[in-house]
């Protein structure tokens, strides 16, 4: 689905997860993520200079690079996606796909960011504490080689 375009920008609170395959069973997980950061990509420059040109220095697209993508979200008792980092903390490192959809304030999908071949890199739990108010809440970095909008 292309990317519905309209005149107001779309809220950020809006969205889901998907990563499908992070069982053995090949289910989705999806998951009531509070935050999602880390939809960048880039291609840096590599600086190139002959000895036969002047004092310019040349550019050239260099190796293209996907950061990290960083879920938070808050803890339900699920251990799927720390099953996920325990598998390859044991040698077996399964990678999958997934996207972080958009939503409209009629959720309705607006927009998609698909990764791919994504792999769990680290897993942050809660910090506790018996003075605060606040929800428990956990992290987990995937890896991605892949990030297109669809």
């Amino acid at each position: 689905m292309p990317p519905v375009i309209r005149d107001d920008p779309y809220a950020v609170y809006n969205f889901q997860v998907i990563v499908t395959n992070v069982s053995d069973d090949g289910t989705a997980a999806s998951g009531a993520f509070n935050e999602v950061s880390g939809l960048e990509l880039e291609i840096p420059p590599i600086e190139y200079r002959t000895g036969a040109e002047d004092i310019t220095v040349r550019k050239i697209p260099g190796l293209k690079k996907f950061t990290n993508i960083t879920l938070k979200r808050g803890i339900t008792g699920s251990v799927v996606f720390f099953n996920w980092i325990v598998e390859a903390l044991n040698g077996k490192v399964r990678r999958t796909s997934g996207a972080i959809v958009m939503l409209d304030e009629n959720r309705q999908e607006v927009m998609r960011w698909n990764f791919d071949r994504a792999w769990p890199t680290k897993y942050t739990g809660p910090t506790l504490s018996a003075g605060k108010n606040e929800i428990a809440m956990e992290t987990l970095v995937l890896s991605v080689e892949s990030l297109t909008i669809a």
